[in-house]
């Protein structure tokens, strides 16, 4: 019985470990061999970021991988290395949003064919340009950036990859459709603040009700003069 109550627990946590996504890494980016691709350098944090958000700072840590055959000749090409950087911000707000603006405005630009596509189960947005290639999701309060200089496309197992520690937030028809929701623009220095209605103390709104059915009440000025109808001022009772 006891055999068995132990295989059993041993059944369970072992499950749970299998199951699910690989953690998000520490430093932000998998430092170590993904599948072919041997990683070989880190860099970070680098606060010069590809996708500025206003009031979210981000950092930036980037990784560089190449193929076991390059490692094997000595000699590495551009077809041989990925870079990777995963860009971590404060927080969630704008992220999306921030990084749509920053590719449609590749769009616009010329040399660059911009798509969004579905790869590997990761919808991400992929940049094709002048001797470069990218693909590029954002994912909760992080952009992931996978591709290089030099090549024509992106390996699909390094997207898997890091979309399974990062998965995508990239709503479908981004890049046509209006543009994600933002934070909330705070209100600046010297603006006018709208209150929130409390029916226990409610004030009157003097720029904005009809004379005809609200009635202010004038402000009761007592005369300089007394009772008797004098000219004298009244005296104020001394204290």
């Amino acid at each position: 019985m006891r055999s068995a109550l132990v295989a059993l627990v041993l059944f369970v946590v072992l499950g749970a470990a299998c199951g699910g996504n690989p953690p998000v890494p520490r430093r932000g980016v998998v430092e170590a061999d993904l599948g072919s691709w041997k990683f070989r350098r880190f860099q970070g944090p680098l606060l010069d970021v590809e996708v500025w958000i206003d009031g979210n700072k981000g950092e930036a840590f980037s990784a560089s991988y190449i193929t076991n055959d390059a490692e094997k000749r000595g000699r590495i090409e551009d077809k041989d290395l990925v870079n990777v950087t995963v860009t971590k911000y404060e927080k969630a707000d704008g992220v999306v949003r921030e990084t749509v603006k920053l590719v449609r405005r590749l769009a616009q630009e010329k040399g660059y064919q911009v798509e969004e596509a579905k790869i590997e189960g990761v919808r991400a947005l992929t940049i094709t340009g002048p001797a470069e290639a990218w693909v590029m999701w954002p994912s909760t309060k992080y952009v992931v950036k996978v591709g290089g200089q030099g090549r024509t496309s992106v390996p699909k197992g390094m997207v898997e990859s890091y979309g399974e520690r990062f998965p995508s937030k990239l709503p479908g028809g981004s890049l046509e459709g209006p543009l994600p929701p933002g934070p909330q623009a705070k209100p600046k220095k010297g603006d006018a603040v709208e209150e929130n209605y409390d029916p226990a103390n409610p004030k009157a709104n003097l720029d904005n009700y009809d004379p005809d059915k609200v009635k202010i009440p004038e402000r009761k000025i007592e005369p300089d003069v007394d009772p008797a109808g004098t000219s004298d001022k009244k005296k104020k009772p001394k204290k």
